[in-house]
């Protein structure tokens, strides 16, 4: 088999043209997510920890010399990222995952038929015999 073929099998299988279109989707879901954190749950937030910004936090590790630039562990921006992260996860579960669960669960608890009674198991059996009776 050549090498072009073995890749145009390869690239035209469903499973990869699924997922490049679930990349493609995510991205687009991803930036959905951002905004309604950055524009709609984060500014109330702010307002309750009072602007809280840990990323100006940061230990110099080695002073500027001449033209070189000061080396710096910025372990405020990566405080802030965790959080950041944490609302985020927090503001999915509660706007997405939650009411997905709870309509799957709705959804678990339809309850299934009631079993046949005593009668209509009895009935259906001798209608099978006189089916079988019939042939």
């Amino acid at each position: 088999m050549s090498f072009f073929k073995e890749f145009k099998d390869f690239a035209l299988r469903g499973n990869v043209i699924d997922m490049a279109v679930g990349i493609i989707v995510g991205a687009a879901f991803g930036k959905i997510v951002s905004s309604l954190v950055n524009d709609v749950i984060l500014p109330p937030i702010g307002l309750i920890l009072g602007g809280v910004n840990l990323s100006h936090l940061a230990i110099t590790l080695k002073a500027v010399s001449g033209d070189k630039p000061a080396l710096v562990l910025k372990y405020g921006s990566f405080i802030q990222t965790v959080i950041d992260f944490l609302l985020i996860a927090l503001a999915i579960f509660f706007a997405i995952v939650k009411p997905i669960n709870l309509l799957k669960r709705r959804q678990q608890q339809t309850p299934a038929p009631p079993a046949p009674s005593k009668e209509q198991e009895l009935l259906t059996e001798i209608r099978d015999l006189l089916k079988a009776r019939m042939r």
